[in-house]
Parts: structure tokens; sequence; C-alpha cells
């Protein structure tokens, strides 16, 4: 039976069930599966860095340069930064043309041939596709400043502490800039953050995932002193997606408001913020989202929470002009209410530079749909992980140099896998990676972390990175002695 049969009979059962397959060790395995992929052909509408592009001293570009000569690098970092669509070049140049052309009046005047309307409709064409990306509607959409920032304005209007209700639970290795955030909104409430700040830890520092039962438990002991619980929907350290809808759920069960960081979900898994009932969320649009370094952020506030009756009857915020009524923004008649939705959570006026790279790749997103980018995600993940753990044949399992600290069920994960090296072999590793065009990053001391992103990376890809990494293990724990 050949490899395209084979991966025809096993589409019905569970993802790539390669146990018992030799052949799931070859590269004509890895290609048969890219000849198979529904979204092959969007790996071309990005621009992969090439092994001489990585190495380049000078960005300027050689007009004798032979690009079908010199190979993609093998790019798994899109948990930290996203490649570049193709299409952004074109989105931005259209906006420094508008730009140019009309001045100020490119606010108004629409084009014929415009990818995005007039400036001042370009956050509402923004949120319109990042909603459905986020299992959202639009109207609790907005997109707008950067991560942090933007969980700093959530808090500003959810965390509204008593001297009974005070509390925050986070986890105990959440992502720095998010304990910063809520260590100051602590502060500025004038609370003590060793009493207000409830850290869920990991029982087990070698395996630092955290468990339903753990989470629930933390919540349960703290429910009657604690005003709000901010968590990520994945782990950046280990990967782990949470059960977002049953913690949601557990939280409001005992009055308490949630919100949630989606960073590294965001692009990745296929959210349901609305259905889940989820209060709030933030996430920035560089990583899976491809928006480049630094790209516009967006925040999520649910419909109930959204909602305005009149100028004294909505939610407490942090209030800025653009986040104001669309019939009386331009009044300038210093009353603030609030467009309804997460809208009316806006301050500025947005950077239209920086949405245009959002929307570039935010296209692309909606025509992959979230479903199909994470049915390939849980089949290339589950390929990696496989090629990791199964192979050589011959080695035993105790004698790998590595171990996996990313939850092993499918569902508890998103594209990304924590490897935690033994000591001392990090740097050696690293170099070996470098030094073969592999593009991953780490978690020092011991961590790297691998991410197959499904819209441009292939089975080659992965299994090009597997033989890289197990010669480079075995050349670091060689040099170790």
């Amino acid at each position: 039976m050949g490899s395209r049969q084979h991966l025809r009979d096993i589409k019905s059962g569970p993802p790539l069930p390669y146990q018992d397959d030799i052949r799931a060790y070859s590269r004509d395995y890895a290609e048969a599966l890219d000849a198979e992929d529904p979204l092959r052909q969007f790996r071309d509408e990005f621009i992969i860095p090439s092994k001489q592009d990585l190495k380049r001293k000078t960005l300027a570009e050689d007009p004798n340069h032979d690009e079908a000569s010199d190979p993609r690098c093998i790019y798994l970092c899109g948990n930290s930064l996203g490649v570049q669509p193709r299409s952004t070049r074109r989105y931005i140049e259209q906006y420094l043309r508008t730009w140019a052309t009309k001045g100020v009046t490119g606010h108004f005047v629409p084009h014929e041939d415009e990818l995005l309307p007039p400036f001042v409709d370009v956050d509402t064409a923004a949120s319109k596709l990042m909603a459905p990306i986020m299992g959202a509607s639009q109207k609790e959409v907005a997109v707008m400043g950067t991560l942090t920032a933007n969980l700093h304005f959530l808090m500003a209007s959810f965390y509204q502490p008593t001297s009974e209700k005070y509390k925050i639970i986070l986890e105990g290795k959440a992502f720095p800039s998010d304990h910063y955030a809520i260590e100051s909104q602590v502060r500025h409430h004038n609370f003590d953050p060793k009493q207000a700040m409830v850290l869920i830890e990991p029982e087990n520092l070698d395996c630092p995932i955290l468990t339903m039962e753990q989470i629930i438990k933390v919540i349960d002991e703290n429910a009657s002193s604690t005003a709000l619980i901010l968590l990520s929907a994945i782990q950046f350290y280990t990967g782990q997606y949470f059960d977002m809808k049953r913690i949601t759920d557990h939280a409001h069960s005992k009055g308490i408001l949630i919100g949630w960081d989606c960073a590294h979900a965001a692009g990745n898994v296929d959210l349901r913020l609305h259905d889940w009932d989820v209060d709030f969320a933030a996430w920035c649009s560089y990583k899976y989202l491809n928006s480049g370094p630094g790209g516009m952020a967006a925040l999520f506030v649910h419909e109930r929470h959204g909602q305005v009756d009149n100028e004294e009857s909505f939610r407490p915020r942090l209030s800025g002009w653009w986040g104001s009524d669309l019939q009386t923004r331009f009044q300038m008649n210093n009353t603030f209410i609030p467009q309804s939705g997460a809208a009316g959570f806006q301050l500025s006026n947005p950077s239209v530079l920086d949405i245009n790279a959002v929307v570039a790749s935010l296209e692309l997103f909606n025509r992959a749909t979230m479903k199909s980018i994470r049915e390939k995600s849980l089949r290339i993940t589950g390929y990696l992980e496989h090629l990791l753990l199964k192979y050589p044949l011959d080695a035993p399992a105790e004698d790998k140099p590595f171990t996996l600290i990313t939850p092993s069920n499918p569902a508890e994960r998103g594209a990304q896998l924590s490897l935690r090296l033994q000591p001392g072999l990090l740097d050696h590793v690293l170099h070996f990676l470098e030094e073969h065009g592999v593009v991953i990053d780490e978690r020092k001391p011991d961590v790297i972390r691998v991410a197959p992103a499904p819209l441009y990376n292939s089975y080659a890809d992965v299994w090009e990175f597997c033989q890289i990494f197990l010669q480079a293990c075995r050349e670091a724990v060689k040099a170790r002695g």
C-alpha cells in the first residue's frame, strides 16, 4: 500500500496514528502528507527567509540573486514572530499612496480600487476580519493598542476591588508582562501584591503543567475574596491550552469575572470567546497572526459588558475620544457617550499603517478558516511529536536527551511543543540549529519551543527539523562528555 493510500485510509480516524508505519520516518512520507494537505497553497502566500537571508549582513536586494537556488530556512517560530505575508507590501504601499495623494482627506475619501476603506473606518474593517478568528461578533472586538496596554485598559474596567473581594488569580509562571500589569493594578488600588495576587503553581516542576483540578481548587479556596481571574489561554512556556470554557463557567459559578490573555491562542486554536461566555480577552497579532514586530493588538469584551443605554449607563472604563459615539465624535462637546461594544473601549485613533499590516494577514486566515487551520495543526504537531519521541526507533526513551513538557493530549495544546534539554546542552543545540538554518526560540536555561504554523509550515519542514535537531542533540551530548 502506497503512502498516499495510507493517508486516505486514516483520514476518518484520529490525527495521524503513525505508530505502526515505518514509512513515517522518511522524507517521502512527509512529502506525501504535504501533497494531501488542503492548506498547502497558503505556504506561497508568505515570505519565508532563506538560509542565506539569515546570514546576510546587509538588507540591500541583490538583483542577481537566484531565489530558486536559495533554500528556505526551517522556520518554526510562529509562536514568537510570524513570517511576513506577501500581501503586506501591497497593503502598506496602498496606504502610503493614499496618504501621499490625499493627505488628511484620506480619512474620508473612498477609492474604487481600495483594499481598505478610508482611514476613519479602518478599525471597523479590521474588527470584522478579526472577529471570526476569535469566535466573537464584530461588535465584541476592537483592533487597538498593544497587548499589555489593552490588559491595563481592561483591568481598569473589570478589576473593581473592594475590601472583601480584591484578589486576582493568575498563573505562577504567567508571562512577565502580564504579571507586571496585574501587580501594578493591585498596587494602584493600594493592595499588597503578596496578599492580593494568588499564583497557581505547578505541583511538579519537571512537568510544569497545571491540572484542571489545581485550577478549580485554587478558585474554590479563594472565591470569597477574589475580584478577578486572569489566565493565559495557552501558556507561553509549556504550550498548555487550558479548558477555557470549563474554567470560565466555574469562575462565573462563584460570581467571579474572568479574562484571558490569548496572545498564544489567536490564530492558533479555534476559539469561541462569545459562546464560552468569556468576560474579556486581549491578544497581540504578531505571533501566529503575522502582523509584524509589535503589530497592533486587539481586545474582546462580551456583548453584555458593552451595552450602552445612555451617558450615565455603561460599564466604567478609561475613556478616549475614539471610543465615543460615532454620531458625536467630531462634535467636540466633551460629553463622553461610548460606542456600544468593544469599540467603546478604544482611546486614540488607530495607526492606519499598523492596521494595514494586520489586515493583510487576517484576510488569509479568513480564507483558510480557523477550523481548517486547527485541523492541520493537530495533525502536523502530532507528526512532530511522533518523530521526536519515537525516532530513532532503537533509542530507549530514557536515553533521549530531552523531554516534552507540553501536554501529550492534542486537545490540551496548540501548535507549540516545548522541549526541555538535559543540563548543559542548550547552547550547543542552539548553535547547531542556527548553523543549519533552523529558527526556533529558547527559554533559558534548558527549554526550546518549536511551533509549526499550519498556514506556512510543511510536513517536510517538520521532518527536516527533526533530523537536524536529533543530530544536534547527539553532537551536544558528545561535546559534553
